[in-house]
């Protein structure tokens, strides 16, 4: 893609109106100064001093703050936090971006705030080195008054956006935002992209834009593609052909594939490793500049470019789950080999 061609795309990004449906959570940062141990008296365990908390947010959040990266004029966050203190930061962290409309977004004390909570080792002269992960996560249902009250949002939504990201990051069915009541009600809606993702993956989705990694791809096709580049593509035409939409599969370091509705399929390689990586929020970095470029006009080449420049950016971001702007990508197409 020439830096020309990129401009035009992102020109029109500060006129976009893009709503994120999702798991919304807390990415709590804990930087452990080792310097600063001490053993416990009471204990005579190890003690680690935290000197600085960082929350962002997380999860759909990080979705979020790539769209913001990007400068894109609106983003409509639909989905929960609790009434509890994770998700008093949530809210505080999602305010202060530009662009942010919360009027979807529902603070509940009948959930708690999803919460992931990262000790982190800040040792001088070395990379962040991330200790075990606290969790914080529901476990039960959602209960129905707020499924109810999401669905009415994204519904709404869909003939007021000009894209759509629908994000399940949960690891048991039907506890957070993306669940049945969601996925029965907004099947027909095809009027503007809409692109779902889901840890658990997107068997009984409705036909929207799916995006996936390869392992993804077979448990929902029953097709075992293997290693083979050409077999990915293959699979994901035929899928893209089936839904009459279209299907990205990201492939970690080998890239990005695309399929088109007619059958077509593309690859898009991966960016060179330039230094210390970090792979948390890359995914996230590829849907977010996937629905950006695809609202805006691109094609899915040059989307897929768009999500390979910036999840490059992002893998070399240490110790967050980093977002990219637009500077940053145009600062690597000299090195990319598209």
């Amino acid at each position: 893609m020439i830096s020309e061609r990129l401009g035009e795309i992102s020109d029109r990004y500060a006129a976009l109106r893009i709503a994120v449906i999702g798991d919304f959570c807390l990415d709590r940062y804990l930087e452990i100064d080792p310097a600063r141990g001490e053993i416990s008296i009471e204990t005579g365990l190890p003690v680690h001093n935290v000197v600085r908390v960082r929350p962002q947010p997380g999860g759909a959040g990080t979705i979020v703050n790539n769209l913001v990266a990007l400068g894109v004029g609106e983003i409509v966050a639909v989905g929960f936090c609790g009434d509890d203190g994770e998700g008093y930061e949530l809210l505080r962290a999602l305010r202060a971006l530009p662009g942010m409309n919360l009027s979807h977004f529902i603070q509940t004390p009948l959930r708690r705030t999803f919460t992931y909570c990262k000790p982190i080792v800040m040792e001088k002269g070395a990379p962040p080195r991330e200790l075990s992960r606290l969790d914080s996560k529901n476990w039960t249902p959602t209960p129905p008054e707020i499924a109810e009250t999401i669905s009415r949002s994204f519904v709404s939504l869909c003939e007021e956006c000009d894209a759509i990201i629908v994000l399940d990051q949960v690891d048991v069915a039907e506890t957070g935002v993306v669940g049945e009541w969601l996925v029965d009600k907004v099947g027909g809606v095809q009027r503007i992209p809409i692109i779902a993702d889901s840890r658990r993956g997107l068997r009984g989705f409705p036909p929207y834009i799916f995006k996936m990694n390869a392992a993804e791809l077979t448990r929902l096709t029953g097709e075992t593609a293997g290693d083979s580049i050409t077999e990915i593509q293959r699979c994901a035409a035929k899928l893209a052909r089936q839904n009459q939409q279209p299907v990205f599969v990201t492939l970690a370091e080998r890239g990005i594939v695309g399929a088109s509705t007619d059958g077509r399929s593309e690859h898009v390689a991966a960016l060179p490793i330039r230094g210390p990586i970090d792979v948390v929020g890359a995914g996230d970095a590829v849907t977010a500049n996937l629905a950006a470029a695809l609202a805006a006009g691109a094609t899915i080449n040059e989307a897929m470019q768009c999500a390979a420049l910036a999840s490059s950016v992002v893998l070399h971001q240490v110790g967050t789950s980093g977002a990219a702007t637009v500077e940053d990508i145009l600062a690597l197409l000299p090195v990319a080999t598209f």
